[in-house]
């Protein structure tokens, strides 16, 4: 937004309804400039069209601001002062002051179902109005509600829950993925494309029809306006009328450095979620954009497609979802949200630029600690509770064991592990196999410990150090700790287990005996086994062994 200008406007109006003897809503003209600066190009007075009036009052308004609708005549008024302020200032004609008055007069009875009509709220807008205009002040009803938290009652309203701790990947990994998200990189080439084809845009700043479809034909674009409209929201470009103007300072994204690259994306992700654009085919998926970003960064881990469905029906008020596949390709495609096997998720940069998006909201909007920066607890927590990328997750283990030496890295893994579950203890483990012959006496000193003496050997003797060997006993403990360390992800993907299991499993002589272990996890792993392994002699012991080992007691 350009301060100045609009200053000198409000300044300039303040004048005039003196001289005039008018009453002028200053503050009411003043929201109707900072937000036609801010989203309509408009950067002097000169710039209001009629197309301005219809576009603030139908679709800036109901999404940024949180006015009732009985406040729609106030604004409607004060839209009528800048019209006649306009004309008697002479930056516009009498012709165009009519058709401004026209288009006033024609939205009028329009624009308080437009502030009433939830699907147009920005997200900002959707999370304060949720906690209502009277939470904003410290009341005697938000004092109720903090002794209720208090008390173990805590207010469950959107607005009121708190955003989730978040980890963040590094600053250039965002930018490099910034750097290829399809939308971002088409806004660019739609941009040079108009400009070198000499091509005017409409009056209402959209594409013309024609020029769209020869952008799909030559460039390959298959939704240029969603991009013409990031593009002109980015400044990527302006209008000179309906003249397309390229930015002075106009990059391609391979020649923007990281910083410009994250405050580029930082407005992206602003004009994704805050600005509903027809961008996925889908109206419901369009105007809940706002809510599935937000739903995704609370979760932090992938929402099935079904499940994510069920949501959005909730959120359209009963209103069908139609294409929803075609919806999400679409945001695959905008760069905020990715598919998983278990679902969708949120792109690394799209968490990076919701949580931007949050803060400058004024929302606290936490970053979780880095588990390499913690003990061997919390590296170990860290890597099982957030459902860490394994890129990220290789990261933080590199990162924590670069600062200590390897006998230390062995002695805090081991000793915070003495006694834990399986998949925790697996974890640790797996870690101190990273390491070389240096930590060898902290791992002998674990040969008396029961759970950890199997896990022990197996270190020593595969570096060629002195150890005692494996009892038959022994064998069989490793065997179902090891297979118990799977089970999350046995649950997460049955399918991919089964075809691990089935070419790594153990064989059925030694499932025959596993019922006689005593793990705590035996029967639960000896079930898994019995459901999942495709040999049927290897299957058949296994259900047996779980049978004995649950007339044992084990559990």
């Amino acid at each position: 937004m350009s301060i100045e200008w609009v200053n000198r406007a409000i300044d300039g109006l303040r004048a005039w309804g003196r001289d005039r003897n008018v009453e002028v809503d200053v503050d009411e003209v003043r929201l109707l400039c900072d937000y036609a600066s801010d989203y309509l190009e408009v950067n002097e007075l000169g710039d209001f069209r009629a197309g301005t009036f219809e576009e603030l009052l139908l679709e800036i308004y109901p999404r940024k601001v949180i006015a009732p609708p009985e406040s729609a005549p106030e604004t409607v008024a004060a839209a009528r002062t800048l019209v006649e302020f306009l004309l008697d200032t002479g930056e516009i004609g009498s012709k165009t002051a009519v058709r401004m008055r026209e288009t006033i007069d024609r939205i009028e009875p329009e624009m308080p179902q437009a502030l009433a009509d939830t699907s147009k709220f920005g997200m900002a807008k959707s999370l304060f109005s949720a906690i209502g205009p009277d939470s904003l002040e410290l009341d005697a009803a938000q004092s109720a509600r903090a002794e209720d938290a208090a008390d173990g009652d805590e207010c469950d309203c959107p607005g009121c829950a708190p955003l989730p701790p978040v980890r963040l990947a590094p600053r250039e990994e965002v930018a490099r993925a910034v750097r290829e998200v399809p939308l971002l990189r088409d806004a660019h080439r739609v941009v040079t494309w108009l400009v070198e084809g000499g091509r005017t845009v409409t009056t209402r700043r959209s594409l013309r029809v024609r020029d769209a479809r020869a952008c799909t034909a030559e460039l390959g674009v298959g939704c240029p306006e969603p991009a013409w409209r990031l593009a002109l929201d980015l400044g990527l470009a302006r209008l000179d009328g309906t003249a397309v103007v390229v930015a002075e300072d106009f990059r391609e994204l391979d020649a923007r450095g990281e910083d410009e690259l994250l405050d580029l994306w930082r407005s992206a992700v602003e004009f994704l979620v805050e600005r509903p654009v027809p961008l996925t085919g889908e109206a419901v998926v369009d105007e809940g954009m706002s809510q599935i970003h937000d739903l995704l960064y609370r979760l932090q881990s992938p929402v099935p497609v079904d499940a994510l469905a069920d949501y959005l029906r909730e959120v359209a008020a009963g209103r069908p979802v139609g294409r929803l596949d075609e919806a999400l390709t679409a945001l695959v495609y905008a760069g905020t949200v990715q598919r998983t096997e278990d679902g969708l998720a949120l792109t690394a940069h799209a968490l990076w630029g919701l949580r931007e998006l949050y803060a400058g909201m004024g929302l606290d909007a936490p970053l979780a600690p880095a588990p390499a920066e913690g003990d061997a607890s919390g590296l170990i927590a860290g890597l099982i509770g957030d459902g860490t990328a394994d890129e990220a997750a290789e990261r933080d283990i590199a990162e924590w064991l670069s600062r200590r030496t390897a006998e230390q890295a062995a002695s805090e893994l081991l000793a915070a592990v003495a006694g834990a579950p399986a998949e925790v203890r697996g974890v640790a483990v797996t870690i101190v196999d990273r390491l070389d012959v240096e930590a060898a006496p902290v791992v002998r000193s674990y040969l008396d410990d029961a759970e950890l003496r199997p896990h022990a050997i197996h270190w020593l003797s595969s570096r060629g150090l002195d150890a005692p060997a494996l009892t038959p006993e022994e064998v069989l403990w490793v065997s179902v700790d090891m297979l118990a360390l799977a089970l999350p992800a046995a649950e997460a993907d049955p399918e991919g287990f089964a075809e691990n299991i089935a070419a790594s499993g153990p064989p059925a002589h030694l499932i025959e005996d596993m019922w006689r272990v005593e793990h705590p996890d035996v029967v639960e792993v000896l079930e898994l086994l019995g459901s999942t392994l495709t040999d049927q002699a290897a299957a058949k012991a296994a259900r047996k062994a779980a049978f004995k080992a649950r007339s044992r007691g084990i559990r």
